[in-house]
């Protein structure tokens, strides 16, 4: 095999290949079976719209998406709870703690004895969270979460989020994904864990604190641009003291304290909020989640996820009204963007998670997700952003720290990472033909969508055998340049 620097002189002759460039952004059981024909390359454009449906097209995809076409296919996935996920949801049954509620998390990880400790919850997750990425069938759906999850970001590590989000992630994040906008807000503001990591559980009359209020509106609901004042972020924290969390016997429940709350007249975004307790800050949430900026911030936010790092005004119109003639309903507005949006999409860079998600899911990888340490090389791991704006949604902030990618890839292919194991041998295997360029092919097609020209094709074939590789690794390396390579690094 060759050495880690050959491997890296190698990819960087991929990279620099005048073929690669070009084509870049234009356009076991659980890991699944191997398809029994070759799969066939994909226009571009189908390639560009599968990418973005999913954390990667794998080949099983490619050949229901051949065979329904971009419109039943968007609705077969918006549909999630009819899809058969059931080897993915046996996968998970190891992780305990996805199940339990706050109070039940919080006692196992004061019992060493049984295994558990203070980061089990918190690995649990994020192990859970690469797994779904990486062999749910329900892709959309997953996708979703990760936006949501960014959205109504939680920093893990803060207090006692480290077991809160757990609860979070499951009773309002997955629960609300593809349901109402409202549902949604609602259940975060309610969830424990977002009140601990803003800082709402110690809101109380004489000490208001405006963290919680003022993210609710900047970035939940209105947008910094909404139309918002600092005296209705003062006035919602009002309305929003006594929103605390319980301890002792009923540990990490939301709970609502009287005798913290300020029972003064409150007036927010114009509207007069008279003395009721609880209910005060739940009328600021209905206005909020129907509000017209709120459409326009959720619909731009959303065309960018999943359209082009500049969303396209028009389809942000749509998206923004079609949100306000349903009440907020997440898959019309989904729909929306996607059907008449892709057309028109542009590439957009992957982030580290898409990046390793889409390797392992296109090279038919099995793996146990414990990669948390290569999402922090690459400055993405699972909840453990601080600040609650969430990961950035655009290519630039992730364009600078490529060797932690090369690195993986490069561990990937020769089956270095502890319980990770590519199949790609086997995947080329069913697409095997008689000469080797028509297996370079059947690779570029399998992992960029399409062959390369043939006058590419060859000098990228000849790059490498001069480089040193021999006619067995010949095909791995390329694998592992092209995964390193700029055409892979977007989607």
């Amino acid at each position: 095999m060759l050495s880690r620097r050959d491997f890296l002189k190698l990819s960087a002759l991929v990279t620099a290949s005048a073929a690669l460039a070009s084509c870049a952004p234009a356009y076991r059981r659980l890991a699944g079976d191997l398809p029994a024909v070759p799969w066939t390359p994909l226009d571009p454009r189908d390639f560009l719209a599968l990418n973005r449906l999913t954390f990667g097209p794998r080949v099983e995809e490619r050949v229901r998406f051949a065979e329904i076409g971009l419109h039943a296919y968007i609705e077969e996935q918006l549909a999630f709870d009819s899809i058969n996920d059931f080897d993915c949801e046996i996968a998970l049954r190891p992780f305990k703690t996805s199940q339990m509620d706050a109070n039940e998390i919080e006692a196992v990880t004061n019992q060493l004895f049984d295994g558990y400790d203070r980061e089990r919850p918190a690995n649990e997750l994020r192990q859970a969270t690469l797994l779904r990425q990486i062999y749910s069938k329900r892709q959309l759906y997953e996708l979703m979460v990760e936006f949501w999850s960014d959205h109504f970001n939680i920093f893990i590590e803060k207090g006692n989020c480290f077991y809160l989000k757990t609860v979070d992630d499951r009773e309002a994040i997955r629960k609300h994904a593809l349901d109402s906008f409202r549902d949604l807000v609602w259940a975060s503001a309610h969830s424990p864990a977002m009140l601990v990591y803003l800082d709402n559980h110690v809101n109380e009359k004489s000490h208001p604190n405006e963290n919680y209020a003022r993210e609710l509106m900047e970035l939940h609901t209105l947008g910094v641009d909404g139309g918002y004042t600092q005296q209705d972020v003062m006035e919602l924290a009002r309305c929003l003291t006594g929103w605390t969390v319980k301890e002792h016997f009923w540990l990490g429940e939301f709970t609502f304290n009287k005798d913290f709350h300020d029972w003064g007249e409150k007036k927010v975004l114009g509207r007069k909020i008279q003395p009721e307790g609880q209910r005060e800050a739940e009328q600021v949430i209905e206005t909020l989640v129907t509000h017209p900026s709120t459409a326009r911030f959720i619909a731009t936010k959303l065309t960018r996820r999943f359209i082009a790092d500049e969303p396209p005004q028009a389809i942000i119109e749509k998206a923004a009204q079609t949100f306000l003639n349903t009440k907020g309903d997440i898959k019309s507005v989904l729909r929306v963007i996607l059907l008449d949006g892709l057309p028109l999409a542009q590439p957009k860079y992957k982030r580290p998670a898409n990046f390793i998600a889409s390797a392992l899911r296109l090279t038919n990888a099995e793996t146990d997700a414990a990669l948390h340490d290569y999402l922090i090389r690459m400055g993405q791991p699972y909840f453990g952003l601080p600040t609650p704006d969430g990961y950035p949604d655009v290519g630039a902030p992730w364009q600078n720290n490529l060797m932690p990618r090369w690195h993986f890839v490069f561990e990937l292919m020769r089956d270095e990472i502890p319980g990770t194991k590519n199949n790609l041998n086997h995947l080329l295997y069913v697409a095997s033909a008689d000469t080797l360029e028509d297996d370079v092919d059947a690779l570029t097609s399998l992992l960029l969508g399409s062959p390369l020209e043939r006058r590419a094709r060859d000098e990228l074939i000849a790059s490498v055998r001069n480089a040193g590789a021999t006619d067995e690794e010949i095909l791995p390396v390329l694998a592992a340049g092209i995964i390193a390579s700029p055409a892979f690094q977007w989607r």
